[in-house]
């Protein structure tokens, strides 16, 4: 998670490689009344996802990670909210490629919950079992007996 925005915060700092580079600077702009705009707003998300991604590589300041993603997750959610008219104006309002591109946010997010869960004391323990083993298993209410269904 933390490579993933590394990756993307660094494509911001340099103007017209990100995609999503107007409508960043615009929401960002909006968000902050004003106080970043044009390339200030997208030094400003670039450095804001680097230092997420730092926090996540490194595992230090794990928690101001977290909460620094939080608000970066408002900031990257808002424009659907804000321009839902741009980024849904496909054929029978599908979304846009930068739609898309927000929307897949979400991810981040579950993985962000995950990671904040460990805080309460939660832990995420693997328990692998091989293919074969878990094919003569039944699920309770998945299997039906075949004796048992009447034939019309």
């Amino acid at each position: 998670m933390g490579i993933v925005f590394v990756g993307f915060g660094v494509l911001k700092f340099f103007t017209g490689i990100s995609p999503i580079e107007s409508l960043a600077t615009r929401t960002t702009s909006a968000l902050t009344l004003g106080v970043f705009t044009g390339h200030n707003a997208m030094v400003f998300v670039a450095t804001l996802e680097c230092l997420i991604g730092f926090c996540f590589l490194t595992g230090m300041f794990l928690r101001v990670g977290v909460w620094l993603l939080a608000l970066q997750m408002v900031g990257a959610m808002s424009p659907l909210f804000l321009y839902p008219s741009e980024l849904f104006s496909g054929t029978l309002n599908a979304p846009t490629l930068e739609a898309q591109y927000i929307i897949k946010d979400i991810i981040l997010i579950a993985a962000g919950m995950v990671i904040a869960s460990t805080w309460t004391g939660a832990r995420i323990v693997a328990r692998p079992q091989g293919f074969r083993a878990t094919l003569s298993k039944r699920v309770a209410g998945v299997y039906q007996d075949i004796s048992t269904v009447p034939y019309a």
